[in-house]
């Protein structure tokens, strides 16, 4: 059996030089207000990414789909879809889910 090819993005985001703090940060921003089904590219340099990305999908609802391999080489890139049921994160803490107001 073969994995199924990673789609290709429908938005980058590029997190060069950002730990995981920062990282999700700045894809919540980038994220916030795209549909449901959009395909995601992170690009880090954070050698947590492969642990914390996957961790946060699981905690938001997003789907995790890997690693995707690198035609220039040297970056990591990993991608995700975004899920339409989605649990909502606070913008000033993606890591928690968000309150009743804080959508």
């Amino acid at each position: 059996m073969t994995a199924a090819p990673i789609p290709a993005a429908d938005l980058t985001v590029d997190g060069t030089g950002l730990l995981c703090v920062s990282l999700l940060l700045r894809l919540r921003k980038r994220i916030d207000g795209a549909p449901a089904g959009t395909v995601v590219y992170v690009i880090t340099t954070d050698p947590a990414a492969p642990l914390d990305l996957p961790a946060w999908c699981h905690m938001t609802g997003h789907h995790y789909l890997g690693p995707v391999p690198d035609a220039a080489g040297g970056r990591a890139i990993y991608a995700l879809r975004l899920a339409a049921d989605a649990q909502p994160t606070r913008p000033d803490a993606p890591w928690h889910p968000a309150g009743p107001t804080e959508h």
